[in-house]
């Protein structure tokens, strides 16, 4: 097969070898600690940053597996209630290097300086983690804390102690209920997050700490939710996963009035399959 990754370069990259592999790794750590819808989704992928479009087939139901001697019992079985076709978006910033501070990198061996590549790789991370919790409306896409569908309840005064694990324990019985029994992940704006810190009353545990016991695959904060929500979700492919065509990568754009633009970017789209095994916790539900 033809080599179809040479979109990603130039003929005239001003890098080494050495030093590209240096650049796109710097922003693939950046990235990856600050990603936090993907420590927590499964990803479908890469696909190939050729792919524009993915399908998501929709489930409805919780039916219990069957048990039987000659497995003869009858029972439903996992279908499709609906297949859509999503459109994979493009998630990108630019950044420049200079030309004259690379000269002085190779010129006296001096390290190069990535800071404009992490802080455009911090960028389309937080733009990602947008896309994953409130969709993008524009492509009709939507996120873990907007889609219809979804379950929603009171999130309670969290300024109250206890308020924030009474609610959290409310909304697992409300998934249970529904038949999704976990594991289960809890993300919050990080005003509420803040107010986990405190200690319970005669349990020397704080409100987070009982959290975390609920929610064993993690209770984590983001920016790009509104700061009186939080999402609880039951966690697994099964229910949702982000499908990747192309991971995080750097681009070089080709120079311009001899500095040296490039392109940090991702193709990607969440994809929800069982919209009952989320449960948002907002101010006015």
């Amino acid at each position: 097969m033809p080599d179809t990754s040479n979109f990603l370069t130039h003929e005239h990259l001003p890098l080494s070898e050495a030093r590209w592999r240096e650049l796109n790794m710097s922003v693939v750590d950046v990235a990856r600690r600050r990603l936090v819808g993907r420590r927590f989704l499964d990803l479908y992928g890469p696909l190939g940053a050729g792919v524009q479009t993915v399908h998501n087939d929709v489930y409805t139901g919780t039916e219990r597996a069957a048990i039987g001697i000659l497995g003869e019992e009858p029972i439903a079985p996992v279908r499709a209630a609906g297949r859509q076709i999503l459109s994979v978006p493009i998630l990108y910033k630019d950044f420049s290097l200079y030309w004259r501070d690379l000269q002085t990198t190779e010129q006296f061996g001096m390290p190069i300086d990535l800071s404009a590549a992490a802080g455009a790789a911090s960028f389309v991370a937080d733009r990602e983690d947008d896309m994953v919790f409130n969709g993008i409306p524009e492509l009709s896409l939507p996120g873990l804390a907007t889609v219809p569908g979804r379950n929603v309840m009171p999130l309670g005064d969290w300024n109250q102690v206890g308020a924030a694990l009474q609610s959290v324990t409310v909304a697992i019985e409300r998934l249970v209920e529904a038949g999704f029994y976990g594991p289960y992940c809890l993300v919050t704006s990080p005003f509420l997050y803040a107010k986990l810190a405190r200690f319970v009353e005669n349990t020397g545990v704080s409100e987070l700490g009982h959290i975390r016991e609920l929610c064993t695959d993690g209770v984590f904060r983001s920016s790009v939710l509104p700061r009186d929500r939080a999402v609880l979700v039951s966690t697994g492919p099964q229910n949702f996963d982000l499908a990747v065509a192309q991971d995080f990568r750097v681009a070089y754009l080709g120079a311009e009035q001899m500095n040296h633009p490039f392109r940090v970017f991702e193709c990607a789209v969440l994809r929800i399959k069982r919209a009952q095994a989320i449960c948002t916790l907002e101010s006015k539900p």
